[in-house]
């Protein structure tokens, strides 16, 4: 038979796509196939890593039965990037050569993607087999290729339709319509049996994690439920894919990882063979997980998220297990169940091994095979309306009715007890695009009502001079809050030595990353840096974070004041006093509920709900710790300290705020009292910011003031209002910037540690007997 197989994707920056094609050429050949690979080819050079964000190509020759289709451009994807052929070059080479080769079959994967896969679909007259790989859920996306680009009627060219999965195939269904046979990737299984996993005494458990260091491979995740995992049983934990560059920055205590980065396919057989386990924490993006059925082969079970790409391949508790997906806790609580437990691990390994024939590559290679003679065999349309309507995609190409998409239920895993339901997050989601939208939209508005050239003529007739004055003051006063925050460190932790450096480096992180974020992970980043830089972060940093609790209320104070001075000046207002009072009430109220709400909690209140009875007993909890945050206002001094630099601080963004009011011009319009309410004003609507850096909602606050309250222009009001976000910003890139590089880390690893800052607490085992047979575990 003579065999076109078709990829959309770059042969030297091989993803599972590649590999996939790659062993399926080998198995056709060997069985005495002519076979023909084409795909495109990047050569390793400079141009090549321009075109992939810096990622150099594999030093891999080209096969004698590849026919290069020229370069690539790697485009972000599903969470990972997707290498693209997109010139005319590889269009017209593949034209040519399809015509050429006279195939009985051309095999395309993942014909969906553009803009290879498409151009098959429309240009041969061959039987036309494609493969479907990725498992989406995205309606956005997915929705407009099938509708309004007219893919499910370039796929209705199709005369045999494979998923690599059951979850591949509900995404074939969902939004393509169509037949889909369900034939998996393949592996290759050792001929001899393997010897069963013994475990290893003096290393402890061998954990393994192969892939790349991006966020929904669930590294992070695996990684907080190592250090869980190493304080209750001796482990040991091998990564493969990503380096030490990638690990260092995301856990500070590497003992017990070894980062191997990318390894070739016989040193990462070898890494799966030696493991006990293989953890494989995703978080969704996976149609199938190549990289379980390679542990299979190698004898070794695993521990993996419960997505629908690995539910497929997974049996629970017979050669692996499933646990939900982001939940660390119930990752190291796995892991620490199979440490604890040899004899089932090698049952599971047994049982992989006995599972990893199921995806053999010869048992793959001879269902495609199958396959593309069910499609060479397929009747040829007679009348001309059936040739027509094959042509156009009007009709199937094996003549079958008609299945179009359609609505399916979901393959994701029902949502653990507690956690928040699909519809409360939309909504949250949708809450957020809403406060986004308006947020801009305000400013756009205000643009067009006031004029965007009496806002520029405003921002002209500033004074830059006074302007950088400010933003002086303004870096003088994240300097100052550094200092309040030493003495509350200190107070908090006496035993454990906190320099100013430590808490400046964390304040100019945390502003930068509140100033570059929507939400407020600049207080956990803050957090997160200082605990690193103190030692232990596992064990100092949920002490440091209930100090950020004495600051909170530091700045609930300042609040006070500021609205103070505000009705100070009261006959400005102008009728606006009621809205003023509701501001200024807002924070004595967060301060009582915060100092109040652990007592009202005491005892757990009776409810006839167990999930109401646990959400007050986690909440008394947290709101118990958070006191715990406190300890500064035991000692007067610390306390003095504490609470006269963190007033000082606001003092100085007070006086910088009025400095811009000088530099408009505006002063005698909008005094000392119009910079207090400022400053009250945009950090009260900052509480829970909806746009990076609160843009739009920013501006809003500062003309609602000004320009409601002292009369101010709306052209100037609003300039003032860009220019001090602006000063805000400059702080925040100044003092962030260099803090950064100090700390060796980079933004995105500072991000990604925010998100995955809790530490993972595992609760004691207790006695159990499980099967007849009784474990002993120490408590």
């Amino acid at each position: 038979m003579r065999i076109a197989l078709v990829s959309p994707y770059s042969w030297t920056y091989p993803g599972g796509v590649t590999r996939h094609i790659e062993a399926l050429a080998g198995q056709f050949l060997s069985s005495g196939h002519d076979v023909r690979v084409l795909a495109p080819y990047d050569p390793s050079d400079r141009l090549a890593e321009r075109l992939h964000r810096g990622a150099a190509p594999e030093p891999r020759e080209a096969p004698d039965y590849l026919i290069p289709l020229g370069r690539t451009v790697g485009f972000p994807a599903n969470g990972a990037v997707s290498n693209l052929a997109v010139t005319p070059y590889a269009v017209s080479t593949m034209r040519r050569e399809l015509t050429a080769g006279n195939f009985d079959v051309i095999h395309v994967h993942e014909p969906v993607a553009p803009y290879v896969g498409w151009d098959v679909l429309s240009h041969t007259s061959a039987p036309l087999v494609g493969t479907f790989h990725c498992y989406s859920t995205a309606r956005a996306t997915n929705g407009t290729a099938g509708t309004l680009l007219g893919a499910r009627w370039r796929l209705n060219r199709l005369t045999e339709r494979i998923a690599v999965s059951e979850a591949a195939a509900w995404t074939g269904r969902r939004f393509y319509g169509g037949r889909y046979r369900v034939i998996p990737n393949g592996v290759d299984v050792p001929a001899e049996p393997l010897a069963l996993h013994t475990g290893h005494a003096d290393d402890g458990l061998h954990v393994v994690f192969v892939g790349q260091a991006v966020e929904r491979k669930g590294l992070p995740i695996l990684l907080r439920a190592f250090e869980a995992l190493r304080e209750h049983v001796p482990a040991r934990l091998t990564i493969v894919g990503a380096g030490h560059e990638d690990v260092a920055p995301i856990l500070d205590d590497l003992r017990g990882v070894t980062a191997l980065g990318k390894v070739d396919d016989a040193t990462k057989i070898a890494v799966l063979r030696s493991a006990d386990v293989l953890a494989a924490p995703s978080l969704g993006g996976e149609s199938f997980g190549m990289v379980l059925t390679e542990a299979f082969a190698a004898g070794t079970p695993v521990v993996a998220s419960d997505i629908a790409g690995y539910q497929d391949v997974v049996r629970h508790d017979v050669d692996g297990l499933l646990v939900p997906r982001g939940d660390a806790v119930a990752l190291a609580a796995a892991l620490r169940e199979l440490a604890l437990d040899p004899a089932r691990r090698r049952a599971m390994g047994a049982a992989a091994a006995e599972h990893a024939q199921r995806y053999s590559w010869s048992r793959v290679a001879t269902e495609v095979l199958e396959t593309y003679e069910d499609a060479i065999a397929r009747p040829e349309p007679v009348t001309l309306p059936q040739r027509v309507g094959v042509r156009v995609g009007a009709i199937p190409a094996d003549l079958g009715p008609r299945v179009p998409a359609r609505r399916l239920a979901s393959m994701e895993p029902a949502p653990p007890q507690g956690a928040p339901r699909r519809g409360a997050v939309l909504a949250r989601r949708a809450a957020l695009a809403v406060a986004t939208v308006g947020g801009v939209g305000l400013a756009a508005m205000a643009l067009q009502r006031i004029g965007v050239e009496r806002v520029s003529a405003s921002l002209l007739d500033s004074s830059p001079t006074w302007v950088l004055v400010a933003l002086g003051l303004m870096c003088l006063s994240m300097v100052v809050r550094a200092v309040s925050w030493t003495a509350i460190l200190r107070a908090a932790l006496p035993d454990t030595p906190a320099r100013y450096a430590d808490a400046m480096q964390g304040t100019f992180i945390g502003v930068l990353m509140s100033a570059t974020l929507p939400a407020r992970l600049g207080e956990p980043a803050r957090a997160m840096i200082v605990a690193r830089r103190l030692g232990s972060a596992r064990g100092t940093l949920p002490a440091v974070v209930g100090t950020l609790v004495s600051q909170t209320l530091l700045n609930i104070l300042a609040l006070v004041i500021l609205g103070i001075v505000m009705f100070s000046s009261v006959g400005y207002f102008r009728g606006n006093q009621s809205a003023l009072v509701l501001f200024t009430v807002a924070p004595l109220v967060v301060l009582l509920v915060v100092l109040a709400a652990p007592a009202l909690l005491r005892g757990g209140l009776p409810s006839r709900s167990k999930r109401i009875e646990t959400f007050l007993l986690k909440a008394r909890g947290a709101l118990v710790q958070v006191r715990g945050g406190l300890a500064v206002f035991r000692r007067p001094r610390a306390a003095a300290i504490a609470t006269s630099a963190q007033l000082t601080a606001w003092v100085i963004q007070w006086i910088a705020c009025y400095v811009l009011l000088v530099a408009f011009g505006l002063d005698g319009e909008a005094g000392i009292g119009a910079a207090a309410a400022v400053l009250f004003a945009v950090n009260v609507t900052a509480v829970l910011p909806a746009t990076p850096s609160n843009l739009g909602v920013f501006q809003a606050a500062c003309v609602a003031v000004l320009s409601g309250a002292y009369g101010v222009s709306y052209a100037d009001a609003l300039g003032y209002g860009l220019v001090l976000q602006a000063v805000e910003i400059a702080t925040a890139i100044i003092m962030g910037a260099p803090a950064l590089v100090k700390e060796g880390v980079s933004w995105g690893d500072v991000r990604m540690r925010a998100m995955h800052a809790t530490p993972v607490e595992l609760p004691p085992l207790p006695h159990y007997a499980r099967k007849g047979e009784t474990l002993e575990f120490e408590v």
